[in-house]
């Protein structure tokens, strides 16, 4: 506890000293998981296998194997942007996990005019290359049961990020979660605290005499090394699940309130210093065999075609197969508004090794 307080203090006093992004790692908003992503990311209480290592660590401990892996590859804006998740998570013992998640969000192969008219003003196709802006982070995760207090499960991330613009610049990361659960009788609280001392990006660029001289020249702003800031995110969660029909049919739900400290948004309830939207979750599954899942979230206020403030909200839909150690989650989701980008067919792939049911 006391390496945690100055950890937090000495982040705290950091945050001064560096630049409040509001956007900052957005990436890391996205969300992995078909699963999830169907039920419009309310995740974070019932979340139970390898995925749990980003939506709330605690829930690591409710794998139902010795060692569980799961992988996602997802595509984003016609194919443009690609999105992948890789994640294992191995049980130390009947009362701790551990888990190692990597993402990456890229998009590759962009064209690099900045060199495309050589000295005497004429366009040379042969000096045009291509670069990669890529998003990048590891988190590794540990998850513990509290014996001293039933049912209360605490986990935490340690995240490495590295943020990459081709050989113009990029930027290294550092910053951590905390999950906890709490069941009581069939019900299940959860809290989620993202950069919970803030997330640092150091950004640094090394940009050559010619590319500053086109920037100077279109009016784009060159930039100068600095330090970005992620403020903290939390996330409140309740879930509970019915079975019915001599308990093969189940169906269950969860309500997300997420958090954020960074300024004004547009989300449901806002202010100048805290913002807050919900998203909302169902599964319907039969058997423990194959599942239904829906969800509502991204919930805002917009202005339609005739200038009236309307309220849209982005559903989710999605389906699941779980057979012995293998299982199969599909989700048809959205990266953000539906009137904006299209619609996208994710899947995950999660196989359970050395299973072996916890009680």
């Amino acid at each position: 506890m006391q390496r945690f307080l100055v950890t937090f203090l000495l982040g705290f006093s950091f945050i001064s000293n560096a630049q409040i992004a509001k956007y900052s790692n957005e990436f890391l908003s996205v969300g992995v998981g078909a699963r999830a992503l169907s039920m419009a990311n309310a995740n974070v209480a019932s979340v139970n296998d390898v995925t749990a290592g980003y939506w709330n660590p605690a829930g690591l401990l409710l794998q139902q194997s010795n060692l569980q892996v799961g992988l996602m590859h997802a595509e984003y804006f016609a194919g443009i942007a690609k999105y992948d998740f890789i994640g294992a998570s191995k049980r130390i013992d009947s009362n701790s996990v551990a888990g190692l998640t990597f993402i990456r969000f890229g998009v590759d192969n962009i064209p690099n005019t900045t060199e495309l008219i050589d000295a005497n003003g004429n366009v040379d196709y042969s000096r045009l290359k291509s670069f990669n802006a890529v998003d990048a982070a590891v988190l590794l995760s540990y998850a513990r049961n509290i014996q001293k207090l039933k049912g209360v499960k605490i986990g935490a991330n340690a995240k490495i990020i590295r943020r990459k613009l081709g050989e113009f610049g990029g930027a290294w990361g550092f910053g951590l979660d905390l999950g906890a659960m709490y069941d009581y009788k069939k019900w299940r609280f959860a809290a989620m605290g993202r950069d919970i001392t803030g997330t640092f990006n150091a950004w640094s660029y090394n940009l050559s005499d010619d590319v500053k001289q086109t920037f100077a020249v279109t009016g784009n702003d060159i930039p100068a090394n600095s330090v970005e800031v992620t403020m903290p995110k939390l996330i409140l969660g309740v879930t509970r699940t019915w079975y019915v029909w001599k308990d093969r049919v189940s169906l269950g739900g969860e309500l997300n309130f997420i958090n954020t400290f960074d300024g004004k948004r547009n989300t449901v309830v806002k202010t100048k210093a805290w913002s807050m939207e919900p998203a909302f979750g169902l599964e319907a599954g039969y058997k423990g065999f194959v599942f239904l899942r829906g969800g509502i979230g991204n919930v805002q206020k917009m202005k339609n075609i005739q200038g009236t403030d309307v309220t849209t909200v982005q559903p989710n839909i999605g389906v699941g197969l779980k057979y012995k150690v293998f299982a199969l989650d599909y989700a048809m989701t959205n990266i953000g508004n539906i009137s904006t980008s299209l619609y996208s067919h994710i899947f995950t792939v999660k196989i359970d090794i050395n299973k072996k049911l916890v009680k």
